[in-house]
């Protein structure tokens, strides 16, 4: 099933039970998704895609969570993390620590990758291969960590 068919399967879902704030936000993704299908003419989505459009959303919702705690705006910032939950649903399954550094240790031995300078190479290959399991500020933190012991 696609996710565009999950996400009409729980607007359905969403208006029978009456939670306005996750139906909100679950239109917003399916029309996310419908903005990306049309740009992308002719051409059906691929998954990739799909999660692009759900990882930037998440990070569009963690931004703005740290902009409002730092604006002082709590009612907002409870609103925004309600969202980036129910998009979260959706995501992969996100990596802790003892999954993603094996993977970080495998690439930076392939790349033979020995100091900070190979940063950039290594995120690259860390980045395509991780996506949407790890956020990006994480697994930067975990490349330069893992580097600076070489």
């Amino acid at each position: 099933m696609s996710l565009k068919e999950i996400l009409n399967n729980e607007i359905t879902k969403s208006m029978k039970s009456g939670n306005k704030l996750r139906l909100e936000t679950i239109r917003g993704l399916r029309a996310a998704l419908q903005e990306k299908e049309i740009a992308k003419r002719p051409g059906k989505l691929t998954e990739e895609d799909e999660l692009n459009v759900l990882t930037n959303a998440a990070k569009r919702r963690k931004e703005s969570i740290e902009m409002f705690k730092k604006g002082g705006r709590f009612d907002l910032v409870e609103k925004e993390t309600t969202e980036l939950k129910i998009i979260e649903e959706f995501l992969p399954k996100q990596l802790n620590e003892s999954e993603i550094i094996p993977i970080l240790k495998n690439i930076i031995l392939t790349l033979n990758a020995n100091s900070a300078k190979d940063f950039g190479k290594v995120m690259s290959v860390a980045t395509k291969e991780l996506k949407g399991k790890v956020d990006g500020k994480i697994l930067s933190d975990y490349v330069k960590k893992l580097l600076e012991q070489k």
